[in-house]
């Protein structure tokens, strides 16, 4: 690492706030603060999801994920693109429809508040959890650049550094600085992933792309793997990528905040379907990295490389192969990556915070300047709550990028599986949505954790984590939906009136 590298790495981490506070405008209340007035263009809507899910963990993972397999990760995001093309025509004109400010608030409307609330929670310790290990994930390459300085930083002051930096803008400018600031970031790391390739390809033999071929690196489609226990087996990987999509950007509040800052229904269809083809290029663009990689290293494993993790070897090349200011840009892009899902998470989590557990539960009404204080500081709560998160993750003997996503699918067929359930039971209650949100919560954790399955090789081996969101939203459904025949049928007005009777 030299030292122009540093210094565009410093620019960077300087610029980004003072960008933030610059585009954000001025807030009035927390209409501003938390959907930037519904007035936000759609394809600056698009590419901060696209900035906000890809996270570290695409950018030093999933090149990791081909390293040491194939291109069948990629079945994930085919999955995915069909999942938010359901959440574009099915949930999207819900939120519309109801003038919301959180996913949640759709759940209080037609369940109650401790419907709502259980929801908020929910959400709150998943993103505590998945975002956690996101933080984590870039003080690995942070701490291999420092660390060819002689700087020997530890992983939780890399990451109370990086929360520093993030929680300026997200503090003053609201979801609008959010956005924008993602827009640019976005550029970062794609462009500097797209200079480092173009600079791995010029370095590799002649018969590289023969050799990786023979090797089974570009297999797409995997239809001989176990449908239970291989996460990239096709089946799994289509159908579960598919709910996994249709519970985080229909029902959870980091993606669907976003979607409701967008000017019209129309202008959010076509931000959160164009996501997915832009995240489907994206898993395409850093697969192939992993492919030239494994060619550049010879096939050699980590271990013998001298690595700790897998996860080290894009940063690796990084640091060590790429020339003066490009190892700084892309150092610069990964850390962009985590800065942005870390400033949509805090703005997420204080929207949830204020709108769906201090408005809700108080019920009173708050004048707009002091929720917007209350926001605020909710924002830096947030992030010190963080830190203390991230620093629970210290390795993992799997890429990140799938410890990720498995702790997001404990919960997402849950969240996925209210939502059904409000839409498709008509006799169902707020006690029924608890009670089947709760069975569902520990139906999946017992899968992960308690149970195996057989692997096809005569051993057995945990549930695929795409098989988690499917079956929590099957599990909340039976469940949600046996409870409430219990009930007699009636029109859904009284039964609103009565519950909100019931709830307070």
């Amino acid at each position: 690492m030299r030292i122009i590298d540093l210094a565009v790495i410093g620019v960077y981490l300087l610029t980004m706030p003072a960008l933030g506070i610059l585009l954000a405008g001025r807030q009035r209340g927390t209409g501003d603060y938390f959907l930037g007035g519904r007035d936000l263009p759609w394809w600056a809507v698009c590419f901060s999801v696209v900035a906000t899910e890809t996270s570290t963990l695409t950018v030093i993972s999933v090149p990791t994920v081909a390293y040491l397999g194939s291109f069948t990760y990629l079945q994930l995001a085919i999955g995915y693109l069909i999942g938010r093309t359901v959440v574009a025509f099915v949930l999207l004109p819900r939120y519309y429809t109801g003038e919301l400010v959180s996913a949640y608030a759709f759940l209080g409307q037609r369940f109650g508040r401790g419907m709502q609330g259980t929801a908020s929670v929910t959400f709150s310790i998943t993103r505590l959890l998945a975002d956690g290990l996101r933080l984590f994930a870039t003080a690995i390459p942070v701490k291999v650049m420092l660390a060819s300085f002689g700087v020997a930083a530890s992983y939780w002051q890399i990451v109370l550094a990086l929360s520093a930096l993030t929680v300026i803008y997200t503090y003053f400018g609201g979801i609008r600085a959010v956005v924008w600031v993602d827009v640019v970031q976005l550029g970062v790391y794609v462009g500097g992933s797209v200079l480092a390739g173009i600079i791995l390809l010029s370095r590799l033999p002649g018969d590289w792309f023969d050799q990786a071929l023979r090797a089974g690196k570009f297999e797409l489609f995997d239809l001989s793997s176990p449908v239970l226990t291989s996460q990239y087996s096709f089946v799994t990987a289509l159908f579960g990528g598919a709910v996994f999509a249709m519970a985080s950007h229909g029902a959870d509040q980091l993606m669907v905040q976003r979607l409701l800052a967008c000017r019209t229904l129309a202008d959010s269809q076509r931000a959160v379907i164009t996501s997915g083809l832009l995240v489907l290029l994206q898993f395409a663009l850093f697969l192939g990295v992993g492919s030239m990689l494994w060619a550049f290293f010879a096939g050699a494993s980590p271990e013998r490389l001298g690595l700790s993790s897998g996860d080290a070897l894009f940063p690796r090349f990084i640091v060590n192969q790429l020339p003066p200011g490009l190892s700084g840009l892309l150092i610069a892009g990964i850390i962009a990556a985590a800065m942005s899902t870390l400033s949509s998470s805090l703005n997420s989590l204080a929207t949830s915070t204020v709108s769906d557990l201090y408005q809700r539960l108080s019920g009173k009404v708050h004048d707009e300047r002091a929720l917007l204080r209350l926001a605020r500081a909710v924002t830096v709560g947030w992030a010190l709550v963080f830190v203390v998160f991230a620093t629970l993750f210290t390795s993992t003997d799997n890429p990140v990028v799938e410890v990720g996503l498995g702790i997001a699918s404990y919960t997402y067929g849950a969240l996925l599986g209210a939502f059904l359930l409000g839409l498709l039971v008509r006799r169902a209650r707020q006690p029924d949505a608890v009670v089947a949100f709760c069975c569902a919560l520990l139906g999946v954790l017992w899968l992960a954790f308690g149970a195996a399955f057989p692997d096809g090789q005569g051993d057995h081996a945990p549930l695929a984590f795409p098989w988690y969101a499917p079956i929590g939203v099957v599990i909340t459904l039976l469940t949600g939906g046996v409870l409430s025949l219990r009930h007699r049928p009636r029109q859904e007005g009284a039964a609103r009136e009565s519950e909100l009777s019931e709830t307070g």
